[in-house]
C-alpha cells in the first residue's frame, strides 16, 4: 500500500507540472501513462494476493469439546452397562419391576442419542472475518434482488414492515443494481398503499443516507435513537436536513396508520386473504425530482390464492418471487428477509459479496447466512426468544463442517443454486416440464440473459402481464416447482428442507457473525407466541424425521458425515427431547412415590456414573453460555425453557405430525404475532412469566410440577417418619434429587400457580384440572407398579 500511495503522489506532481517547453509536456504525459499502468498493475496484483475473507478455527473449543465428548461417552457406556446388567440378574435377586427400569433406560438412551447428534456442531467450530473495503469497483459488482415476505397485516405491523422495505432500499450498494420485492401473501390493499408511501419517503431517505454516510439505514431506529448518527458530517446543514427528514418520517407513520385503520374497518383483508387474484405493481410514482434521484427498483407482488389450490405457505410465496423477479431484474444473488427484520448495517451486502466476488472462493457456495438478532431482547431473556444457543454456538460448528442450513431470513443466496444453470443448446421442452410453460421465464435461465425493466408505459405493462401469469396459483401444476426446483414444499420449515437439499447436492454455505448485527428484528416476548412458534418448527422438523426424506436414510450423498449428523440432530430434536423428558418427568417420580429405587445407592460406586454425567453436562453448558457472553441466569433460563419446550411445544409438534400422517389433521401455518403489547413487554422485561396461553400448553407443565411435588413431599415424610429406616434416603436420593431439581428449575411455574394472583398467572381452573390429571397418573402408576 505504501508503494501505491507513493506512485499516486508522483502522478499528482506530474499532473500539476507546468512546463513551458513542449518536450516537457510530452515527457510529463509519457511518464504519467507509465505510472498509471504501474498503478493498475499494483491494484490487480493486490486484488489477487489480498484475500476478501478469512476464517479462524477455534482450536481451544475443539480441544475442550472433544475431550468432554470422549469422557462423557465413557460415562454413557458405563451407564448402559449398568442398566443392561439388570436384565441379566436372576428375578429372585431384585424386587424392582422391569417396566419402569426399561422405560427410564429408553429415556436415557434417547437423551444420549440427542447428545451424540449435538456433538457434530462441536467438532470444528469456526469464525469468519470479511474485508469489504477490498471489493472491486461498484461497476464490477453483481446485481442483487431483495425478497421481503409479509403474510398478515393484522399480526405484522405495517410501520415495521415498511421500515424493513426502506432499510433494504438504503443498502450501501449501487441503486441501479438493487431491486426490492415485497411479497404480500394476504393480498391486502392496505399493504400496497403503504408500500407506495414507503417509496415516496425513500426518494428522500436514500439520498439523505448516502449524502451523510449514515450507518443506520432504518428510519424508525435512526430517529428514535438517543445517539445521533451524523455519519461524516456536522453543522447546521446536517441538522436542518435531519429535522426536515424526521418531519417527513412522522408524516409517513401517520399516513400508514391512517391507511391501516381505514382498511381494518372494511374487513376486506380478512375476506380476501386466502382468495384473491395476483397483483403486481412496480412502485414508481412520477415526480419532478424523479430524474435527479436514483433509488432502487421497488416491486409489489401478491400471488393468486384460491381455496382449491394449496398455497404451500412461505415457500410458495418465495417461488413466485423467484419467477417474477427473473423476468424483471434476474439478479444472480438474492437477499431474503422477513418483514420485521430490517437492515441494521447497510454494508451487509458488501460483506456477503466478499465470498461471491472472490476468485479464490469455490463457486459452490450457495448462500451466506447471517444470524437472526433482535432489538427487543432484554438481558434476562426468560423465553430464549433470541435462540442464542443456536446462533451463538451451534451454527459456528455447523459452519465448520460444510455450512449451516437456511435459517429463514438474513441470507444472501445464489439464484443458480435454487434454479440451476442452463445453456442455450438444452432442449426447451425439457426445461418447460420442470419450470412451467412460460417462454419468457425459460429465457431467464440462460446465463447470457440480461433483462432490464424500462418504465416506458407499454413495454412495462406487457412485462407485468407476463409476470402476472407466473404469479397465478395454477402455474406450478405438473412442474418441478417445490419438489426439485426453487424452495421445497415438503414441510412448513422450507428453510431447513431447502438447505438440506442444497447441501446434499454438493453446495456449501458460510455463516457470518460480525460484531455489529447486520439485521435486527422483533422477537416474540410472551409465552403464548413463543410456544406456538416452537410448535410450528417442531412439527416441520418432525415431519422430515419420520418421512422418506429422513437425513438418516436420504443423506448424505455429497455431504460430510459430520454435517449429516447436524441435519439429523435438527430433524430428530423435537422427538428425542419430548420423549426422553416426558420419561424423566414421570417415571422416577412414580417409582419414588411407590418406594421403588431406579438409581444406585448414593454411596455406591455406580452412583458416580450418574453424578459425572449430570455435573459434566451442567458445567459444559455453563461454560458455553459464559464464553459466548452470557451469565449464570442466562444458563438457568436456557435450561428451564428447554424443559418447558420439550414437555409442550416439542410434544404437540410431534403429535401434530403423527395425526397428519394418520389423516386426522392438516398441516397449518400460523404467522407469529409481532404486534407489541405493552403489558406483556413489561412482564418480559421484569423477568416474570406471562402464562396467558392455551390450557393445552399449561396443563402438561402444571401436571409435571404437581406429580413431582407429590413424590418429593411423600419421600420427605417417609424419611422423617421412619427415621431413615432401611437406608431409605440412601436408596432414594437420586430420585429425590431429580424431583427437587425439576421443581427448583421450574419455580416460575410454581410461582404462577400458587403465589401470584395477577392476570398473567396460571388460572385456578388449570391448576384444578392438572390436579385431576396428576391424581389419575399417580393412581394408575401405583396400580401398575404394585
Amino acid at each position: 500500500m505504501n508503494l501505491l500511495s507513493h506512485v499516486k503522489n508522483i502522478s499528482r506532481i506530474l499532473l500539476t507540472n507546468k512546463c513551458e517547453q513542449n518536450h516537457c509536456h510530452v515527457l510529463s504525459i509519457y511518464s504519467l501513462l507509465e505510472l498509471n499502468q504501474l498503478i493498475k498493475f499494483k491494484q490487480s496484483s493486490m486484488e489477487k494476493s489480498v484475500p476478501l475473507h478469512v476464517y479462524h478455527v477455534n482450536k481451544t473449543s475443539i480441544i475442550i469439546n472433544r475431550a468432554h465428548a470422549f469422557l462423557y461417552s465413557i460415562a454413557l457406556l458405563f451407564l448402559i452397562h449398568y442398566r443392561l446388567s439388570f436384565f441379566f440378574q436372576h428375578p429372585k435377586n431384585t424386587t424392582i419391576p422391569t417396566l419402569p427400569w426399561l422405560l427410564i433406560f429408553v429415556s436415557e438412551l434417547l437423551l444420549s442419542l440427542a447428545w451424540l447428534f449435538t456433538q457434530s456442531y462441536r467438532w470444528r467450530p469456526v469464525t469468519r472475518t470479511v474485508f469489504p473495503e477490498r471489493l472491486p469497483a461498484d461497476d464490477k459488482l453483481p446485481a442483487i434482488d431483495v425478497f421481503i415476505c409479509t403474510a398478515d397485516p393484522n399480526k405484522e405491523p405495517s410501520v415495521e414492515v415498511m421500515n424493513t422495505v426502506i432499510s433494504a432500499m438504503a443498502l450501501d450498494y449501487p441503486p441501479e443494481k438493487l431491486h426490492v420485492y415485497v411479497s404480500d401473501d394476504a393480498g391486502s390493499d392496505a399493504t400496497l398503499r403503504c408500500t407506495k408511501e414507503a417509496w415516496n419517503f425513500a426518494r428522500y431517505w436514500v439520498p439523505f443516507c448516502r449524502k451523510y454516510d449514515l450507518v443506520t439505514a432504518c428510519p424508525d431506529v435512526y430517529f428514535s435513537s438517543s445517539e445521533v448518527d451524523s455519519g461524516n458530517f456536522e453543522g447546521s446543514e446536517f441538522k436542518a436536513a435531519r429535522t426536515k427528514m424526521e418531519e417527513k418520517y412522522e408524516v409517513l407513520k401517520q399516513e400508514i396508520r391512517r391507511i391501516v385503520q381505514q382498511h381494518s374497518t372494511t374487513g376486506d383483508a380478512l375476506h380476501s386473504a386466502r382468495n384473491h387474484p395476483s397483483t403486481l405493481e412496480v412502485i414508481n410514482e412520477h415526480s419532478k425530482e424523479e430524474d435527479e434521484v436514483k433509488i432502487p427498483l421497488l416491486v409489489y407482488v401478491s400471488r393468486e390464492k384460491r381455496p382449491s389450490h394449496h398455497h404451500n405457505f412461505k415457500a410458495g410465496a418465495l417461488n413466485v418471487l423467484l419467477r417474477v423477479s427473473a423476468i424483471i431484474s434476474n439478479s444472480p444473488y438474492i437477499l431474503m428477509l422477513d418483514c420485521d427484520m430490517y437492515c441494521n448495517d447497510p454494508t451487509s451486502v458488501r460483506q456477503a459479496m466478499c465470498y461471491y466476488c472472490d476468485p479464490q472462493t469455490p463457486s459452490s457456495i450457495a448462500f451466506v447466512q447471517f444470524p437472526q438478532t433482535f432489538r427487543n431482547i432484554c438481558q434476562d431473556d426468560i423465553y430464549d426468544s433470541q435462540i442464542r444457543h443456536l446462533f451463538k454456538i451451534l451454527w459456528h460448528g455447523f459452519d465448520g463442517v460444510g455450512g449451516p442450513t437456511i435459517s429463514g431470513s438474513n441470507l444472501y443466496i445464489k439464484r443458480e443454486a435454487l434454479l440451476g444453470s442452463f445453456s442455450k443448446q438444452q432442449e426447451l421442452m425439457a426445461r418447460k416440464r420442470s419450470f412451467g410453460p412460460s417462454n419468457d421465464f425459460i429465457k431467464t435461465l440462460v446465463e447470457e440473459y440480461k433483462p432490464g425493466f424500462i418504465n416506458d408505459g407499454e413495454s412495462s405493462r406487457m412485462l407485468l402481464e407476463k409476470a402476472n401469469v407466473l404469479a397465478s396459483c395454477s402455474y406450478e401444476h405438473q412442474t418441478s416447482w417445490g419438489s426439485t426446483v426453487g424452495f421445497l414444499y415438503f414441510c412448513v420449515v422450507e428453510d431447513y428442507f431447502t438447505g438440506f437439499s442444497l447441501h446434499r447436492k454438493g453446495w456449501k454455505s458460510v455463516y457470518l457473525y460480525p460484531k455489529k448485527p447486520q439485521f435486527l428484528g422483533t422477537a416474540t416476548t410472551n409465552f403464548n407466541e413463543v410456544s406456538i412458534q416452537w410448535t410450528r418448527w417442531a412439527s416441520g422438523l418432525t415431519s422430515v424425521a419420520i418421512s422418506k426424506f429422513c437425513p438418516l436414510i436420504y443423506g448424505p450423498l455429497k455431504m460430510s458425515w459430520v454435517q449429516f449428523m447436524c441435519y439429523s440432530e435438527l430433524a430428530f430434536m423435537p422427538l428425542l427431547n419430548c420423549l426422553s423428558l416426558w420419561g424423566f418427568a414421570f417415571i422416577p417420580q412414580l417409582c419414588l412415590f411407590n418406594d421403588i429405587p431406579l438409581y444406585p445407592k448414593v454411596w455406591d460406586s455406580s452412583f458416580n456414573i450418574f453424578f459425572i454425567i449430570f455435573v459434566s453436562a451442567i458445567l459444559k453448558s455453563l461454560y458455553e453460555v459464559v464464553t459466548t457472553g452470557g451469565q449464570v441466569r442466562t444458563w438457568r433460563n436456557d435450561w428451564r425453557i428447554w424443559m418447558m419446550r420439550s414437555i409442550t411445544s416439542y410434544f404437540y409438534g410431534s403429535l401434530d405430525v403423527v395425526l397428519n400422517k394418520l389423516g386426522m389433521k392438516e398441516a397449518s401455518f400460523l404467522p407469529t404475532n409481532k404486534v407489541i403489547d405493552d403489558e406483556q413487554v413489561k412482564l418480559y422485561e421484569m423477568g416474570i412469566f406471562d402464562f396467558r396461553t392455551a390450557t393445552t400448553f399449561l396443563a402438561p407443565l402444571v401436571t409435571v410440577i404437581l406429580v413431582n411435588i407429590a413424590a418429593f413431599v411423600r419421600a420427605l415424610v417417609v424419611n422423617v417418619v421412619d427415621n431413615d429406616r432401611d437406608g431409605y434416603w440412601e436408596k432414594m436420593f437420586g430420585q429425590m434429587f431429580l424431583s427437587f431439581y425439576i421443581l427448583v428449575s421450574n419455580y416460575a411455574v410454581i410461582e404462577g400457580m400458587i403465589i401470584r394472583r395477577d392476570k398473567a398467572s396460571i388460572p385456578l381452573y388449570v391448576t384444578l384440572l392438572s390436579g385431576v390429571f396428576s391424581l389419575c397418573i399417580l393412581l394408575i402408576g401405583s396400580a401398575i407398579l404394585s
